[in-house]
């Protein structure tokens, strides 16, 4: 029994339609679907979502094989009516947007988007086996049960701390797989966890049942394999409730990226397993689950496939097929926006086979006529055009040219630069009428500017010193533009240290008036890392130069003041005294110092010998009183 396709990936989604194999439906790096029919190997479908670039498709799974019932009830067409009963129809997408996408492939159009119950990207899509249910898993941690009858959510529950990357619905529609930390199984009639699983140490990206035993009897078996994982782990869900570990690993050449198997439904039938690794390889295993093995399996074949060129280059193995023919296998190779199908044998005796083909000659561009739905319009002679004028012109509109008749059919045409040249001339006699820049009029180019990273134009903007019509300026640029406006900043902060006090003003700015948009950003430190070193740089010798500003402002208000100090002050002395006499000759001496009020300091010669006379004399009589102290009281 060939399990249903559909699981998350880390490269582009690629998935064959359950049973069949008759479809391939793959998205491509500019978001289209495609569905390539395999029996004829050409383009069946194609269809473009409404946001094919901004929520690109993130993973793909299969509807179940049965006529299509689901979605919200209508009045069928007539052509509807007959429908075969185990046709493939829907194909679920998940989208980065959070919203899946089901799509109907008998219709050729969008049966219904479901919506507004994730708020991360879908990373995986499983479908029920056998109810109109569908399930999907997301970064917000959360699984979502969808009833496709009403087109809503049914259920909803957290699956884990970490996003929700795998999801697998056991083959009788009672059991789910989801994997986020670790490997959970879930009661989906209760929503209960019903066993835990280690899991791996990256995010795990496929989980397949690998049998259709009950797990109560230790023979339910399934298959988990993550990114940068070279071991593909097989886990046993036991009675006993032992059986957190892995009992059997396949070993792999790189980390799996399409995984197609025919399960078991026996211990006596062997699990048959077809892996496309990332680098391309595709490994063949067979292995009979009974129980625990100890070492890791070894493919039992591995086919590569290369070019025809005298050095071949290996040509990358998109996604394989199992058959019912154990030797005969369904290929899809080459790149996403065209692959090349094709049915080979393969000696599975051979431990490595190496298949040559030339890839550019194999590639057909043919597609079906019913995919092409674009109609040529016819065109009347007598028809107009209608071109709209330019934003903010205020010129009248003048007829159309065919309207117009020419005065001389003779006359010569101008020429281009003739025109532009005459057009720069009523610009610059219109220049003295013309009013002045307004606030959206910078906003806007400002925006022009730093789409088309015109230096002049942002070299006009970024002149102004008017902090008034900075902030509006910077008010009205939308939120997409502000993170350039940011690094444009940056990038001009790092220059000329003029331009950089410009900037400083710019950017106080933004953070002022989208403070909320940045801290919503979740790598903003990694975008913003140029300009937080270069303020942390900036900031770091802050300390030092306010040290130094400080001290050589004492040095300069000392030198200053002194400079003063020697202008005020006249160094030209008073009064000059020579001393000749002892300390008493100095005491008896002062009494006859002229008074401070006396502006005359010079006497005659006379006067100064009489002076040193009565010195003398003073000197005398004091000599004598030291000599005969008792003559000291009759003298009183």
């Amino acid at each position: 029994m060939a399990a249903d396709g559909g699981s998350f990936s880390l490269g582009l989604p690629c998935v064959f339609s359950p049973k069949s194999r008759q479809y391939l439906a793959l998205c491509a790096q500019d978001g289209r679907l495609r569905i390539w029919n395999t029996d004829i190997k050409t383009l069946n479908q194609e269809y473009v979502p409404s946001a094919h670039l901004s929520a690109t498709c993130t993973c793909i799974s299969w509807g179940p094989c049965r006529k299509a019932k689901e979605g919200p009830q209508r009045k069928k067409r007539k052509s509807e009516a007959g429908q075969v009963e185990n046709q493939v129809d829907l194909l679920a997408l998940g989208t980065a947007a959070g919203s899946v996408i089901i799509y109907s492939t008998v219709k050729g159009a969008l049966h219904c988007t479901l919506d507004a119950s994730h708020s991360g990207v879908v990373n995986c899509v499983q479908w029920h086996p056998e109810d109109c249910l569908l399930y999907s898993g997301s970064d917000d941690t959360h699984i979502v049960e969808w009833d496709l009858q009403t087109g809503k959510a049914r259920c909803k529950w957290k699956a884990d701390r970490a996003p929700v990357t795998s999801l697998c619905v056991s083959p009788d529609g009672k059991l789910l797989l989801s994997a986020g930390h670790t490997i959970k199984m879930w009661d989906l009639e209760t929503k209960d966890v019903y066993r835990k699983f280690t899991g791996h140490s990256t995010a795990v990206t496929t989980l397949r049942f690998a049998t259709t035993r009950p797990p109560d009897s230790n023979g339910l078996y399934f298959l988990s394999g993550a990114a940068h994982d070279r071991l593909l782990s097989v886990w046993q869900v036991r009675e006993d409730g032992k059986d957190k570990n892995s009992v059997v690993s396949f070993n792999l050449t790189d980390e799996p990226h399409h995984i197609d198997l025919f399960t078991s439904n026996s211990k006596e039938e062997a699990l048959r397993l077809a892996v496309v690794c990332k680098d391309g390889q595709l490994h063949l295993f067979e292995h009979f689950l009974n129980g625990p093995c100890k070492k890791p399996l070894s493919p039992l074949c591995t086919v590569q496939m290369t070019g025809v060129e005298d050095s071949p280059i290996p040509v990358p193995l998109l996604a394989a097929a199992l058959t019912t023919d154990t030797h005969s296998l369904l290929l899809a190779y080459g790149n996403h926006l065209q692959p090349v199908m094709e049915r080979v044998e393969v000696n599975t005796a051979e431990r490595h086979v190496c298949l040559t083909r030339d890839v550019h000659t194999t590639l057909s561009l043919t597609m079906e006529t019913t995919v092409s739905k674009v109609k040529t319009p016819v065109v009347n002679a007598k028809s107009k055009v209608v071109v709209p004028g330019l934003p903010g012109h205020q010129a009248p509109v003048k007829g159309a040219l065919g309207s117009e008749k020419r005065k001389s059919t003779d006359a010569k045409e101008m020429s281009i630069e003739e025109r532009l040249g005459k057009i720069e001339m009523s610009s610059e006699k219109g220049v003295k009428g013309a009013p002045s820049l307004q606030t959206d009029n910078f906003a806007v180019l400002l925006v022009q500017g730093l789409e088309s990273k015109d230096a002049n134009i942002l070299n006009k903007v970024f002149q102004t010193r008017k902090d008034m019509l900075i902030k509006k300026t910077v008010a009205r640029v939308p939120l997409p533009a502000v993170l350039p406006l940011v690094e444009e900043i940056t990038k001009r902060m790092q220059g000329h240290p003029y331009t950089a006090v410009l900037m400083v003003r710019w950017l106080k700015a933004v953070l002022m008036q989208h403070t909320s948009y940045l801290a919503s950003l979740p790598d903003l430190v990694f975008q913003l890392g140029v300009l937080y070193h270069m303020i942390e740089s900036r900031v770091k010798m802050f300390h030092k130069l306010t040290k130094l500003h400080g001290k050589l402002y004492l040095l300069m208000t000392q030198v200053v003041t002194s400079g003063n100090e020697v202008k005020d002050v006249d160094h030209t002395a008073k009064l000059v005294y020579e001393e000749e006499s002892s300390d008493e000759d100095n005491a008896s001496g002062d009494e006859g110092l002229p008074d401070e009020d006396s502006d005359n300091w010079e006497e005659d010669e006379t006067m100064e010998d009489k002076a040193e006379e009565g010195m003398r004399m003073e000197s005398k009589v004091t000599a004598d009183s030291d000599i005969e102290p008792g003559n000291e009281s009759e003298e009183e």
